[in-house]
């Protein structure tokens, strides 16, 4: 096939790596809510929240969790070379910051329960009063919107990250967006100023990353005329297999498409980044 031609020079289509202070915050549960069968919205709050920063849509803060026996949370401090420890490491899992609300201090996660891990443990048995460790964002990825389109393609694990981008793009704007989760009752309300074109893809039961549902609807989309900037997330397979898609079957511009394992079948507190 013919490989489109990109103009790459513009200014306002190069991402920038935004890189913040290094800070462990201990909060507290405010709330936790079953918003679908397979998604958990806890809210947190604290005094440590002051100065919290996230302006990237797809930025990953650490979480760290309390002992299970004994309850007691373990945090780092900041040296020099980065995190110190001064005893033994927690568990802890990267999660993409849903909604930050500096007047109201709270900042909410989103769980998605389709795995028997320690985050999705404690996000099912949660409740007001209990801890949390937050650690960074340590840097933020800015996207540019200044694209014909954009698309967004990711499972549950990804919504936070594609309901942030839709918040921020401007009216006037196109999106294509992909997303794939149990069925109709995992579907949530993305808003978005701009012209959205939303595709729900169902497992049906189906064992996530088990198989390729999003390529399959990805294969039997007619895709909009213009440059555009692809962002995907899922399981680490699944996303790399999609990046080939968009590169060497839909004239997708290698630097204008960011593709990451969010996680791996098989695996615990994996996150890969797909470049080529």
């Amino acid at each position: 096939m013919t490989t489109p031609q990109h103009d790459t020079s513009l200014p306002d289509r190069l991402p920038r790596r935004v890189r913040h202070e290094l800070r462990f915050r201990k909060l507290q549960v405010r709330a936790v809510r079953r918003v679908t069968p397979h998604l958990i919205r806890v809210t947190l709050e604290g005094d440590d929240l002051a100065g919290f920063n996230s302006p990237g849509f797809d930025d990953h803060a650490k979480l760290f969790f309390p002992d299970a026996e004994t309850g007691v949370l373990q945090l780092p401090t900041v040296g020099p070379d980065g995190p110190v420890w001064g005893g033994a490491k927690p568990t802890m899992r990267d999660y993409t910051p849903l909604r930050y609300d500096a007047e109201a201090g709270t900042l909410e996660f989103d769980f998605a329960l389709h795995d028997a891990g320690p985050a999705t443990q404690w996000a099912e048995n949660a409740k007001p009063g209990d801890v949390i460790g937050v650690g960074g964002p340590r840097g933020s990825f800015i996207v540019p919107t200044a694209f014909d389109w954009h698309l967004l393609i990711g499972d549950d694990t990804a919504l936070p990250a594609i309901s942030r981008r839709l918040g921020e793009l401007p009216a006037g704007a196109r999106a294509v967006v992909l997303v794939e989760v149990d069925g109709e009752a995992d579907q949530l309300p993305l808003a978005s100023a701009a012209n959205v074109e939303l595709h729900w893809v169902h497992r049906r039961g189906a064992e996530p990353g088990a198989r390729a549902p999003l390529l399959d609807a990805l294969r039997g989309l007619k895709l909009p005329q213009g440059d555009f900037h692809a962002w995907v997330a899922c399981e680490s397979g699944a996303a790399k297999a999609l990046r080939a898609h968009l590169v060497d079957e839909r004239g997708a511009h290698p630097k204008w498409i960011r593709a990451s394992g969010y996680w791996r079948r098989g695996a615990a507190a994996t996150h890969d980044t797909h470049e080529g």
